[in-house]
């Protein structure tokens, strides 16, 4: 079981729906016993990194997303769920999970903030999150706000003026700045990809 972590920002049936298109089982929860009893998680978001961060304090979620993480459990942040990984934001001037080291910036450009559409991700690495999407195919994004990590953690990039960290992996930890759910074929084959990982040692599934 795959738990999509909510807590009260986020697209969420968009994920639940793209999953169960895939015929991968999850669920939409706060609960801690559905997050512990995760095999993975999943956690997406949408709007204010301040909100979230004062959600995600106020259930005590900040906890159980640091212990699960910290036993090695897959995670995927998606948009915002990946820039509240990072130690702290710009957005509303907040600490996030730091759960990653880094920063998360504004854009800073002449171009139309915040960025929407579809853009190329350059895939940096030899990915598992990436198996069988080509390089440069094209995602779905819509933010103002972007992630710095201060390691090596980047498994794709994005340029958009400035090029950018739009998909990163730091151990069980992966994050993407675009919206899978929402970028045709790539994003499913990503969430598929996800779900692999998340099963690929789990011989009881």
């Amino acid at each position: 079981m795959i738990t999509i972590i909510d807590y009260g920002l986020g697209n969420l049936g968009s994920v639940k729906n793209a999953l169960d298109k895939l015929g991968i089982n999850s669920l939409i929860s706060k609960s801690t016993t559905d997050i512990e009893k995760a095999d993975g998680l999943i956690f997406p978001g949408v709007g204010a990194a301040g909100e979230g961060m004062k959600n995600i304090t106020r259930e005590k979620l900040d906890k159980i997303i640091k212990q699960e993480v910290s036993k090695g459990k897959p995670i995927l942040g998606i948009c915002l769920g990946m820039q509240l990984f990072m130690s702290r934001s710009e957005e509303g001037n907040v600490n996030c999970l730091n759960i990653v080291e880094g920063l998360v910036q504004k854009f800073m450009t002449q171009l139309k903030v915040p960025q929407i559409g579809w853009n190329t991700v350059q895939i940096e690495k030899d990915a598992k999150l990436f198996v069988d999407i080509p390089q440069n195919s094209y995602f779905y994004f819509v933010h103002s706000y972007y992630c710095l990590p201060t390691n090596k953690v980047a498994i794709g990039k994005t340029t958009y003026e400035t090029q950018f960290c739009s998909a990163l992996q730091k151990d069980n930890i992966y994050g993407v700045q675009f919206h899978p759910e929402k970028s045709g074929s790539s994003g499913l084959q990503l969430l598929k990809n996800f779900t692999k990982i998340v099963y690929e040692n789990n011989t009881s599934n």
